[in-house]
């Protein structure tokens, strides 16, 4: 065997490592389905607010109780929706979803998460609103770039959009409803369709 022909079975042998210890990703459809979900779920969320006679939510009413529904169905929808998706591309590409390489995926990915969420929650228990959206988008972004090195994909970009949309919003709270439509539904569906073109090639 020739050096050339040692160094390029080292290169395959690196890159099917590669491919079976950073499989997991956001691909493609699960992108846009995440971004059609969000953007269902925010009308819903519009319309009951707007239904509600006031541009206020109160902690213990029924519209925020909905509303608090709507997101955690969202969520519910776009991880069943990956799962899928991942999981029968991983039986069609012949590679494992379940292993260390997964598991660390999703605890780094988790722990930005859940600390935002649990903020979130404190904050909204002392009457703060303002900031929830952009609380929401900052700490999903640093969640998909801290999880990002565990992921194929590029979703450390679609991290950092938004990390900055979550600033935005911010710096201007009366349009952190439109900004979280962006982050969330808008942005979910370009990268996804970005994402998914990559795959057909």
């Amino acid at each position: 065997m020739s050096e050339q022909e040692y160094l390029k079975d080292i290169t395959e042998i690196k890159n099917l490592m590669q491919r079976s210890s950073r499989f997991i990703s956001l691909s493609g459809l699960s992108g846009i389905f995440a971004g059609i979900y969000a953007i269902i779920g925010a009308a819903v969320a519009y319309w009951l607010v707007a239904q509600s006679g006031r541009d206020y939510l109160i902690l213990d009413g029924v519209v925020f109780r909905l509303i608090v529904l709507d997101l955690a169905l969202i969520a519910l929808f776009s991880v069943l929706t990956a799962i899928f998706i991942t999981t029968k591309k991983a039986k069609k590409e012949g590679v494992k979803v379940w292993d260390a390489s997964s598991r660390r995926l999703i605890i780094n990915f988790l722990i930005p998460l859940v600390s935002g969420g649990l903020y979130i929650l404190i904050i909204l228990t002392q009457q703060k609103y303002g900031q929830t959206g952009a609380l929401m988008l900052i700490f999903y972004g640093l969640a998909l770039i801290n999880a990002s090195k565990y992921s194929i994909g590029h979703i450390r970009y679609l991290g950092f959009v938004e990390i900055v949309l979550g600033l935005i919003a911010a710096l201007y709270p009366g349009y952190g409803f439109w900004l979280w439509v962006i982050g969330f539904g808008v942005m979910h569906i370009i990268y996804g369709s970005l994402m998914y073109l990559h795959e057909k090639r």
